[in-house]
């Protein structure tokens, strides 16, 4: 038993474990002192706690997997996480006794949501781990042949297809995920310079001439969150920028120590312990606290993408890629989030965010990545024993 501990240590990252385990310490902390301050219980530091430990659980699982059979078992997964998926395209809070299909967990015609009891769960986070796999297999199938026009077209409804379920369902901030998440792997996994070009510049002046086109395709709301970024100050606009607001003031008032964990002097942000709990660990932490966060979260990226890098497997390294396309971009768009230079659009910041859904999914990602650089340890320890 402990021989084989000490050979799983052996070749397991342990860095990118630590850097996960801090990152769920500090949002666990944080998040208890936004019960105490604001909500009046620790139930979401909780409810983050417990999906931490069950998803610290399962990356050590699926760490030993064989990354290549996950994405062959793409029948399996797909069904499973497409299949919850497409229920809610079509059934809005429809009520079977304890379980809610399609509920809308924010009131803005987000149908995306299951409800069990009471917890909720969100089916497009398992279907982001399944589409990452699946695109990492197509791409790995193509490889030096995808700017082939069959071929190309072909990733391109594997990629668009999902963009377009998630879009049905109400979550426009998980689409926009999905669709970077699919073209930065489609960049990596060899697409043209010129084409990659040619297609964000038609991307852009497309989906500008629709919106002014066919500005009813944008949701009332969603249409004021972008006026929002633009014009801060409007009073027509008071109760959309009241929240970006607040987090702007939050962060800006933080100093370099912020006011302190559980003082309860702090900048009051609404739903502090989701979206916006950036901006309220930068408050109560200040500057040093949300540097540390930077640093944990900039790190865990850079880490995925260099175990994808020296992966000498071509499905191993695109799986890397999504995974740090995932983060990266969740990461980027929350904090353009919170410091007001984007609208509000509903994407969480990994591990720190409260949800149990999206915390276990994370570290599932993050199983699979481990998966990946000890396959690739092993596969240096073998070549080393040859010669």
């Amino acid at each position: 038993m402990y021989p084989l501990i000490r050979r799983y240590l052996h070749r397991v990252d342990l860095f990118m474990l630590l850097l996960c385990a801090a990152c769920s310490v500090l949002s666990v902390v944080v998040l208890m002192s936004i019960g105490q301050t604001q909500l009046g219980s620790n139930n979401k530091a909780s409810v983050q706690l417990i999906a931490s430990l069950l998803g610290m659980m399962l990356a050590l699982v699926f760490s030993t997997a064989d990354y290549h059979a996950l994405a062959r078992a793409w029948p399996l997964h797909g069904v499973v996480a497409w299949g919850l998926v497409l229920p809610t395209l079509f059934l809005h809070n429809v009520n079977t006794g304890l379980l809610t299909v399609g509920y809308d967990a924010g009131g803005t015609s987000n149908y995306s949501w299951y409800r069990v009891g009471g917890m909720t769960f969100q089916p497009a986070e398992l279907a982001k781990i399944s589409f990452i796999l699946t695109l990492a297999l197509h791409l790995s199938r193509v490889r030096g042949q995808v700017n082939r026009p069959r071929n190309l077209l072909l990733v391109l409804l594997h990629i668009l297809l999902p963009v377009a379920a998630i879009h049905i369902q109400g979550d426009d901030g998980t689409a926009l995920v999905f669709l970077g998440i699919g073209f930065i792997m489609l960049y990596a996994g060899g697409l043209s310079h010129w084409l990659a070009a040619g297609g964000l510049a038609a991307g852009i002046v497309g989906g500008s001439a629709l919106l002014a086109l066919r500005p009813g395709l944008l949701k009332g709301y969603q249409f004021k969150r972008i006026l929002a970024v633009l014009t801060p100050d409007d009073p027509a606009l008071a109760d959309i920028t009241y929240q970006q607001n607040k987090g702007a003031m939050a962060i800006g008032t933080g100093g370099l120590t912020g006011q302190g964990l559980f003082s309860g002097e702090h900048i009051f942000v609404p739903n502090a312990w989701n979206d916006f709990i950036f901006a309220y660990l930068a408050n109560v932490l200040g500057f040093v606290g949300a540097a540390a966060v930077l640093v944990l979260l900039l790190a865990l990226c850079l880490r995925t993408l260099q175990i994808g890098l020296r992966c000498p497997d071509a499905l191993g390294c695109n799986i890397c890629v999504g995974i740090f396309a995932a983060l990266f971009l969740q990461c980027v768009i929350n904090l353009g989030m919170n410091l007001q230079v984007l609208p509000v659009i509903g994407v969480t910041l990994p591990f720190f965010s409260a949800g149990g859904s999206s915390v276990v999914m994370m570290y599932l990602c993050i199983g699979i990545v481990l998966s990946v650089g000890m396959n690739t340890r092993r596969s240096k320890l073998d070549m080393q024993r040859i010669i």
